[in-house]
């Protein structure tokens, strides 16, 4: 936690239970329809759509979705609007990954103001995270 330099506390989301379904194969598509809260059912999505290369406004909309479900669940967690998301606790890459995915499908619509609020955030909720998703 050394990067934690205002001493916030980290924020630790809790277990998705749509991560299961998708680690057992399930499209994405259908699990996010199941679990709608979940933010890493919309950032699969968004990261398949922009996988396509085509499908980037689709990619936006997911992503968006995905990280405006992790904002309801951080602050259900407790956390205020800042400190640390640790990649760690692997309940928060659901979060990062959207954030992540949102920043990307930005920058292939031209959003370039967006892509870099969201590049910063990801940095600034965990370091380590956007090294991981290499932003």
């Amino acid at each position: 936690m050394s990067d934690n330099l205002l001493g916030i506390p980290e924020t630790r989301l809790a277990v998705d239970p749509a991560a299961e379904r998708l680690a057992a194969g399930i499209d994405a598509m259908q699990v996010a329809a199941a679990y709608p809260s979940s933010s890493l059912a919309w950032a699969v999505l968004a990261e398949d759509a922009l996988a396509d290369g085509d499908r980037d406004v689709e990619a936006y909309a997911y992503a968006r979705t995905g990280y405006h479900r992790a904002l309801d669940s951080l602050r259900k967690s407790g956390w205020r609007g800042q400190g640390p998301v640790p990649w760690s606790h692997e309940p928060n890459r659901g979060f990062l990954r959207a954030l992540a995915a949102l920043a990307r499908a930005a920058r292939a619509i031209g959003e370039s103001d967006e892509e870099a609020r969201c590049t910063q955030f990801l940095r600034d909720s965990s370091a380590e995270g956007a090294r991981e998703l290499g932003l």
